[in-house]
């Protein structure tokens, strides 16, 4: 079996870190990135025999379970005394950092240094910690040599400080493990279609690959990818699972069936990450020194997840709070921590795909334990655009300068740093008017902008670490932040501004400066090589082809399409094309229009949903259709809708009601809701779904005609198709289900569309007219109460 992972970092910070949680001035991202900045400046122009970034490992075996302790040393000089160099950054002078965080930095060097002597038989090395003060670029260099045998002793007794945990760690393997030898598939019997899958992700495992899939609603895609998944850690070819999604909603189906699996025998830990913002306790003050939950985190950390493993399983939002609040500690940092003894992982996309918020303790290597499974993968594709574009605007630094004006001396270097970004922002404007144009784009990153950020945010950095002496100046960091974190932001894609990005600069009230990333695939697929394979599986991934490039699968991934597991007789798909829904007809198409959409509700009485492109054409047919039929019952999307709203609008939708819904293509109703039964027995998608026209689509689009000369079906054709197939997939979610799906807009009948239909489509008929469709309409329900 794969051994399991476990950097020397992780190693360090659960067996010697002790004290307090403090997320501003600890290593995250940001601090991260700037620190990761200096090691390049000081790994740059070093003598011939200097190797930087080495790897080094070494396999410890505990309760026969094999764990790979590994990380990467700063850097190694080779020579008759090798020395290995680790080099530390902050703010403070080297006198000013407390006793553990010293410990923790020689701990790291010493595990480094014994690994490398057992890798070359060394006697004895030299370890050299470099301490970087970055308020002024002054560099401690301290020196120890050790002998292979006290490092051996000191590695010795770090692992027998972490016995504990690995041993925990290995009985919960060992526990899981047994289970999922004797589990069974919690049905019984499988649905059509869901052995194929559960046999195909199976195959996918065990061949080191990934499978992108199509598997329309009710093929149970949650069950048939995970109960493989976790079957195959039985078989030791998996360590961890991650269960990556975009939505809450199948966070929550994930958790089901995780409940499930546990019901029929499987004894595993799995957890729920949730997002900082919506798990930190109302009671948690804003500075991290008066927090109770973050004072002494670190002191009652390892009680507190013995108590939570000795207790739970299923490590829900609600459960991790629970355990948080007993032992007060930060309710997300804890869940962070929890997850590196858990077997199945159950979050959001961006903890694998965000470069800025990836979790680090799994991801800064490659870990063949490691298994994905990337649900509702159509949302991907925005998403990862998103995660690796950011923008930056002048306003900010506008409103910093005012809010700093006249404070302290000390801020000196910071308002020098807004000064400089400012100027930056100026010269761009300046540029833009003398273009005579309110927005350009061009290839090249703004180097210029780049260097005035990057000084604003190591004075910034700098200014934090004197913060922590000066409580006077606390209260403005509320202010600095925001900004501070904005720039590292655009300073962190900067670093991976190639030729698949574009800058656009803009100025309207305000100059803005945006890194736009129009094609993700690369990085999509660094990501995904992080572990052993994928499986990335949607109700909606049509054409397959398009979704295997865009999200880095086009050479190294399997495709695989399962047919509806319900009776094409329980659907009718029809095209009408005698309507046009483009801009410049829907006024002229209008009458037609509502009396189509009249004819498919009084075809027979029940809940319809209908979808457009925009809230304006919505607006207009909602009001078109109320004057037609002023006895129907309506709602209606509006937006920035809240949770409340959301749910007032679906309690609409009951087994009784005849309720007729408008709503947008692409919204929070176009997908990832679940009307079953006659709480929505037809669907009217009104248009072919394109995005709205504007100049960053049409760069995409110039991106991909040059790229493959698909540039608008990249940029708009596909993407918006994804949207009508979401929509449509709301009307039939269950075997008893019958449904009526009505593609108005004639571009639907043409050659174009008509390929792009998914395999449960095939027998989608077109209408040419009011009285055909009527016709066709009522022989479909008339065919349907025959067979009930």
């Amino acid at each position: 079996m794969t051994a399991t992972k476990i950097g020397v970092r992780e190693l360090v910070e659960l067996t010697v870190r002790t004290g307090d949680l403090n997320p501003v001035t600890s290593a995250s991202n940001n601090t991260a990135m700037l620190g990761s900045r200096i090691h390049r400046k000081l790994q740059r122009d070093r003598e011939p025999n200097f190797e930087k970034e080495v790897y080094l490992e070494q396999t410890v075996t505990i309760n026969g379970q094999d764990y790979l302790i590994n990380g990467r040393a700063d850097g190694i000089i080779t020579q008759e005394q090798p020395v290995i160099e680790e080099i530390k950054t902050s703010a403070r002078t080297f006198d000013e950092l407390d006793q553990n965080t010293k410990d923790r930095y020689w701990a790291q060097v010493f595990t480094y240094g014994h690994f490398l002597c057992e890798r070359d038989k060394l006697k004895s090395v030299e370890l050299d910690l470099i301490y970087y003060q970055t308020s002024t670029d002054e560099i401690t260099r301290l020196t120890q040599v050790k002998t292979a045998q006290e490092l051996a002793e000191r590695f010795d007794d770090l692992i027998n400080e972490f016995t504990d945990w690995l041993t925990m760690r290995s009985d919960i393997v060992t526990a899981r493990n047994q289970s999922v030898r004797k589990l069974d598939f919690p049905f019984p019997a499988y649905r059509q279609g869901q052995r194929e899958l559960a046999v195909a992700v199976y195959k996918t495992i065990y061949a080191k690959t990934r499978l992108f899939v199509e598997a329309p609603t009710g093929t149970g895609k949650t069950i048939s990818t995970l109960f493989p998944a976790i079957k195959s850690m039985g078989e030791e070819l998996v360590n961890r699972l991650f269960y990556l999604t975009a939505k809450q909603s199948t966070r929550h189906v994930a958790e089901g069936a995780m409940v499930l699996l546990a019901d029929h025998g499987l004894v595993a830990k799995s957890i729920t990450l949730t997002a900082k913002e919506a798990i930190t306790f109302a009671d948690e003050p804003d500075d991290p020194s008066l927090n109770p939950y973050m004072i002494g985190y670190y002191d009652r950390l390892k009680p507190a997840l013995k108590d939570l493993f000795a207790n739970e399983n299923q490590l829900t939002r609600d459960v991790i709070e629970t355990y948080a609040k007993k032992h007060t500690l930060d309710p997300f940092e804890f869940s962070l921590d929890a997850s590196l003894f858990c077997d199945v992982i159950i979050c959001d996309y961006n903890y694998l795909f965000d470069p800025t918020v990836y979790l680090q303790r799994f991801f800064s290597e490659p870990d063949p334990g490691n298994f994905f499974l990337i649900d509702e993968a159509h949302n991907l594709v925005s998403r990862a655009r998103s995660m690796y574009s950011a923008d930056i605007n002048d306003q900010a630094f506008v409103e910093l300068k005012k809010q700093l004006r006249g404070k302290y001396p000390s801020l000196r270097a910071v308002k020098k740093g807004i000064n400089q970004v400012i100027t930056t922002f100026d010269t761009l404007q300046i540029t833009l008017e003398e273009a005579n144009t309110s927005e350009m784009f061009q290839a090249e990153p703004i180097t210029s902008l780049a260097t005035s950020l990057s000084n604003f945010s190591q004075a910034v950095h700098d200014w934090l670490g004197e913060v922590n002496r000066d409580e006077e100046q606390q209260p403005l960091v509320e202010f600095v932040l925001p900004v501070y974190f904005a720039t590292n932001q655009y300073l962190r894609i900067a670093e991976y501004y190639d030729d698949s990005f574009e800058t656009k600069l803009s100025h309207d009230t305000t100059t803005v400066v945006k890194q736009l990333c129009l094609d993700p695939s690369h990085f999509i697929d660094l990501s995904l090589a992080k572990g052993r394979g994928a499986v990335l599986f949607s109700a909606t991934l049509s054409p397959i082809d398009y979704y295997q490039d865009i999200l880095g699968g086009s050479d190294n991934s399997l495709a695989y399409q399962l047919s509806s597991p319900f009776a094409q007789t329980h659907q009718a798909v029809i095209a009408t094309a005698n309507i046009q829904t483009t801009y410049q007809q829907r006024e002229a198409n209008l009458p037609e229009l509502i009396a189509t959409l009249t004819a498919l509700v009084m075809s027979k009485a029940g809940n319809y949903l209908f979808f457009f492109p925009s809230y304006q054409y919505l607006d207009q047919v909602y009001t078109a259709f109320a004057r037609a039929n002023p006895t129907a019952d309506l709602c209606r999307q509006v937006p920035s809708m809240n949770a409340e709203d959301r749910d007032a609008f679906l309690a609409n939708f009951t087994t009784d009601s005849h309720q007729v819904g408008f709503a947008v293509l692409g919204g929070i109703f176009s997908e990832g809701i679940d009307l079953k039964g006659d709480r929505l027995i037809g669907v009217a998608v009104i248009s072919v779904g394109l995005p709205g026209l504007n100049s960053e689509t049409d760069r995409l689009k110039e991106y991909f005609n040059k790229k493959n000369g698909q540039g608008f079906a990249y940029a708009y054709q596909l993407p918006g198709f994804n949207n009508v197939l979401q929509a449509a997939g709301r009307v039939i979610r269950g075997a008893h289900d019958y449904g009526v799906v009505l593609l108005i807009d004639a571009r639907f009948t043409t050659p174009r569309y008509r390929r792009l239909f998914p395999k449960h489509w095939q027998h989608a008929t077109t209408s040419r007219n009011l009285t055909q469709l009527s016709e066709q309409l009522v022989n479909f329900w008339a065919n349907v109460d025959q067979s009930d």
